[in-house]
């Protein structure tokens, strides 16, 4: 937790930014059953209550009346069953106190506050909830039916949200970067057991022992497959061949629910073929030129656009893409082999504030989103400020179905040698991905150590050496 400072701080800055007046309400999470109400999974704190009042118990509510500069935290204490069970803890109070909020109440309380301030007419500010037992309360709480919360969403409470949010402190800085000494620990230990014969399970269950140990658990649910060809591959059943490469998309939170969010592909036994190294070093290039681009006052989206563009530049090196590259760019030829944008934000979230909406996160006023080939699928457009923190992340997909389905349908065939595709259809994928930061000058690489990723550190490292 920082200090009650900062989360007074916070909260006297959001209710700055929304200027309609009202009530700000933010819930936190409640425990999520597995598969049935006292197996519960791993507790996770909502991220922007946690942003705003740093507290990790669940079933709270926080509430910023903005008229009244008044913050309260809503709760009820544990009755003596609860703490047979769970052993002494805080009261509501006393959490409320060590974030600076002296106004407490029971969830009791909460609803007779929420029903005089619709009774004065109020306006009550709230995020769109990504839970369905959230959405149920404010449902309970507010008098509506699930199908008017998408309607009653606070627009100025989203885009004040991630005002706030998208500029990491100093402290968060140093959050994140912890986050991605976990991260680093997390890969190499994958490099290390990478070999034909091993189970992809072993290497999942190994990294993720690796965040438990040092932070608390995975960022996100951990890709480790020979099937990088299948962007979100979330099967850990195979076994490693020799002749394959491993791609491990996988990151870490630490203890104060910072995350981090690396990527890595290497051969599985530990040299890289022509073929693979041919395809690794123009994604590398790209991921690259991201970084040499990446700096303030420039939008993501075209830093995006120079990465695809040294991606086809390689292709075309190689024969399987032919023609302008500036008119395929502009055709989104680059979307059969990479579909996915160049990054995402990342903070609290993983993919970050993005329960609030992308529309809102990625996007703004100067950057709507586009339903263009290649380009649809980008999360993140929006011009970049000092102290953004970003995924770099390009990658080349060999994905059989998708190739078959342009060659089918004569999809962009004046760019794409299509019969040069065929010795790559066994391929699989590569993406390498980094975390950066967005400073004065440009940006700088996020963690202590970069985790290998030439093909010359890769093969040492894998080696042994």
């Amino acid at each position: 937790m920082f200090s009650k400072e900062t989360y007074i701080q916070r909260r006297q800055l959001l209710r700055e930014r929304v200027s309609r007046g009202g009530i700000i309400l933010l819930p936190g999470n409640g425990e999520a059953p597995r598969n049935y109400p006292d197996n519960a999974y791993h507790f996770r704190q909502d991220s922007n209550f946690l942003y705003f009042f740093g507290i990790q118990q669940p079933d709270l509510v926080g509430l910023l009346d903005i008229d009244a500069g008044e913050d309260w935290l809503f709760g009820d204490d544990l009755s003596m069953d609860d703490i047979i069970w769970t052993g002494p803890q805080p009261t509501v109070h006393e959490l409320g106190a060590s974030v600076g909020v002296t106004r407490t109440g029971s969830l009791a309380q909460l609803q007779e506050t929420l029903t005089l301030a619709i009774r004065k007419g109020r306006h009550i500010h709230f995020l769109p909830p990504y839970r369905g037992d959230n959405k149920l309360k404010l449902c309970a709480w507010l008098g509506l039916t699930p199908d008017m919360v998408a309607h009653r969403i606070s627009v100025e409470l989203a885009i004040a949200i991630v005002s706030l949010r998208d500029k990491k402190s100093d402290d968060e800085i140093r959050e994140i970067e912890e986050a991605c000494e976990i991260g680093y620990r997390m890969h190499t230990t994958a490099m290390r057991m990478c070999r034909p014969g091993v189970r992809e399970r072993d290497i999942a269950g190994a990294i993720e022992g690796v965040t438990l140990e040092m932070g608390d658990g995975v960022s996100f649910h951990s890709i480790v497959t020979q099937h990088g060809e299948t962007l979100h591959n979330h099967s850990h059943n195979g076994i490693l061949e020799s002749g394959r490469m491993l791609l491990v998309d996988a990151g870490a939170e630490n203890l104060m629910n910072y995350c981090s969010d690396f990527t890595r592909t290497y051969p599985v036994n530990g040299k890289f073929t022509p073929m693979q190294r041919d395809i690794y070093n123009i994604v590398l290039a790209a991921n690259a030129r991201a970084f040499e681009l990446a700096r303030p006052g420039i939008l993501y989206r075209d830093v995006h656009f120079a990465a695809v563009r040294v991606i086809l530049e390689g292709l075309s090196a190689l024969g399987l893409v032919k023609g302008n590259l500036d008119d395929a760019v502009e055709k989104g030829v680059h979307a059969l082999f990479m579909p996915h944008g160049l990054g995402h934000m990342m903070g609290l979230d993983v993919h970050d504030m993005e329960d609030i909406g992308e529309k809102y996160v990625g996007y703004d006023l100067e950057t709507e989103r586009s339903n263009q080939l290649g380009v649809s699928n980008l999360r993140m457009a929006r011009r970049l400020q000092t102290g953004m923190v970003m995924t770099d992340e390009p990658g080349i997909y060999f994905i059989p179905a998708y190739i078959a389905k342009w060659k089918n349908e004569g999809l962009n065939k004046e760019f794409i040698n299509f019969d040069k595709l065929e010795p790559y259809m066994n391929f699989g994928g590569v993406r390498i991905e980094d975390d950066l930061l967005i400073t004065e000058t440009g940006n700088r690489i996020l963690g202590k150590r970069r985790i290998p990723v030439t093909v010359e550190e890769i093969e040492t490292f894998m080696a042994g050496n």
